[in-house]
């Protein structure tokens, strides 16, 4: 086996943990089969609340900062990237909702 093919198939195992603790946390019956390969926007059909995505960007860090041997600010750089490729829509987000203003 290639250097490279090790890179990616370890690459794809901490992208499954990642995926399968996201669905995990926001208690979605989902793993990282059930969305692989998928060309839609299932990560917009499924919600998880803030202080979820929060737990779940902090216990990415610690996972990337221990698999892949990256520091703090490289591991949080991964984890945003993440959240943003695929991270759950947050259902109580603050800048999703409309303001209403009174007369």
């Amino acid at each position: 086996m290639t250097r490279i093919k090790q890179r990616e198939d370890k690459d794809r195992l901490i992208l499954k943990e990642l995926i399968d603790k996201m669905f995990e946390l926001a208690g979605h019956d989902l793993k990282f089969e059930d969305v692989e390969g998928r060309k839609d926007n299932w990560f917009q059909q499924h919600t998880m609340t803030e202080a979820q995505n929060e737990e779940w960007r902090d216990w990415g860090i610690k996972l990337i900062m221990k698999k892949r041997r990256y520091n703090k600010y490289l591991a949080d750089r991964e984890m945003r990237m993440l959240d943003l490729y695929c991270g759950l829509k947050i259902s109580d987000s603050k800048y999703g909702k409309e303001e209403t203003t009174e007369a």
